[in-house]
């Protein structure tokens, strides 16, 4: 699972209104290198919650994301650009969890995939 999709991702158990964001713990984490774009970066920057990725890439050891990020960043900072591009698109969590915010129920992530089915009790 990559961080992409982490920052996409709530808990959907019946009645929990704190669904966002999963924490994550990692057992087994990969990376894969892709090909760097800048413009899509740009593009899905103001889609994310930046703060809940930098807790995230911070909790698994992912180094090199600011706490903000400004304009300059995004349009030419290429340290910048190649960090934040890194931590959204080649570290994938192979083996872990995610685990809601409210609750601590743990979905497990295998082979990459995490499986947010729930239990009957929970819909």
């Amino acid at each position: 699972m990559k961080l992409l999709t982490h920052n996409m991702l709530e808990c959907h158990i019946k009645g929990v209104t704190n669904k966002y964001p999963f924490k994550v713990e990692a057992e087994e984490m990969e990376n894969c290198e892709c090909e760097f774009n800048p413009d899509f970066l740009r593009r899905m920057y103001p889609k994310l919650d930046w703060k809940a990725l930098k807790e995230t890439a911070d909790e698994l050891k992912i180094e090199g994301l600011p706490e903000s990020v400004s304009e300059e960043m995004l349009k030419g900072d290429e340290s910048f650009l190649r960090a934040f591009h890194h931590a959204l698109l080649e570290v994938e969590v192979q083996e872990g969890a995610l685990i809601c915010p409210e609750t601590g129920r743990r979905f497990p992530i295998t082979k990459g995939i995490p499986n947010l089915l729930l239990n009957e009790d929970e819909c």
